[in-house]
């Protein structure tokens, strides 16, 4: 999920194992565990020469079971001989701060499981991305109240029983939250599929997901032989169905028997995904998993990047943000939220 949510979660982490020694320091190494998962944005882009391969290292290595041990022991060691001098000698001891950053490094791949782009949890000895597509990667109803006890519970005392009040609160509302898209999941899957049936559309394969910011309106993509299907669905609708299909043409301008790269893209994609051919060398990459930003146009896709041909290689031009189609794709979801 987003970084704010992986800081909370990582605090809650920190207070849970080390709060009643070291107070809101707890909160802090814990947010820091928390957060370096993610930093596999940087280390993918100076590992890597290529744009398409510093890309599909985020959420890899560093979001897996295996990093979050080895990193655990490694950080836990390193913090307790920092923290161990003075008058905190022997207050915590390096047990104490290998299960902080277990528990703050290995919650934040967990968590990112639910999201729809996916987390490579067995690395490195699988590729499998675990992708439960219950929540998106940002929730403010998940994120605000588990961050509004985080801060509340840190003007109190470490010894005292309110901080593990609000403590056990946020970490409790955040989980019923999460239970509740678990079962709008199971829900929606049911309603994409009954109103593919009640269309009469041909398809092999179907995947739901919720748009960005809430859990209320639903995007639903299902793959036939030669196209795809797209529409949405809003707990405020009138009727129980996903409405207002649009079939999209499968366009493979590239093919991963062509390049490697591509093979690894459309695994990436989940194989949800289109190639336009938009100029002499450059193709545009549209990951279906995710909305259209104009229902009208059919390459407006709210995560896309550029293709290049670069010395017989696929090459992805860095990703560049259109504030305007954002702000378009925004408005457009939330008047569709609102229901039909």
């Amino acid at each position: 999920m987003d970084s704010l949510t992986q800081i909370v979660l990582g605090a809650a982490c920190g207070e849970a194992v080390l709060g009643k020694k070291i107070g809101n320091k707890a909160l802090l190494f814990g947010a820091i565990g928390g957060t370096i998962p993610d930093l596999d944005v940087f280390v993918g882009s100076w590992l890597y020469g290529n744009e398409i391969d510093a890309m599909l290292f985020h959420r890899g290595f560093m979001h897996s079971i295996l990093f979050s041990i080895l990193a655990a022991f490694f950080l836990g060691w390193f913090a307790h001989k920092l923290y161990n001098t003075g008058k905190r000698k022997d207050t915590t001891s390096q047990t104490d701060w290998v299960s902080l950053f277990f528990w703050s490094l290995f919650t934040h791949p967990i968590l990112d499981c639910f999201t729809p782009y996916g987390t490579q949890l067995f690395a490195p000895f699988s590729n499998y991305r675990v992708a439960f597509n219950n929540i998106a990667v940002v929730d403010p109803i998940y994120t605000l109240p588990f961050l509004i006890c985080i801060i509340i519970l840190m003007f109190f005392r470490r010894t005292s029983k309110h901080r593990r009040f609000w403590l056990k609160l946020g970490i409790g509302m955040s989980s019923v939250y999460m239970l509740f898209t678990f079962g709008n999941k199971v829900y929606m899957d049911s309603v994409f599929k009954k109103s593919l049936i009640k269309k009469d559309l041909d398809f092999n394969r179907y995947y739901t997901q919720p748009t960005i910011f809430n859990n209320v309106l639903w995007y639903g993509v299902a793959e036939s032989d030669s196209l795809y299907y797209v529409a949405y669905y809003s707990l405020l609708d009138k009727k129980s169905q996903f409405i207002d299909f649009k079939a999209l043409a499968k366009e493979k301008a590239l093919t991963g028997e062509q390049f490697d790269r591509i093979k690894n893209l459309a695994w990436f994609s989940n194989h949800y995904y289109s190639i336009y051919k938009i100029g002499d060398n450059e193709y545009q990459y549209n990951d279906l998993r995710y909305p259209l930003t104009n229902e009208e146009n059919s390459n407006s896709s709210v995560f896309k990047f550029l293709l290049y041909k670069e010395n017989n290689q696929i090459n992805m031009k860095p990703f560049e943000r259109n504030e305007d189609n954002i702000s378009d794709a925004l408005d457009a979801l939330w008047i569709r939220l609102k229901g039909k």
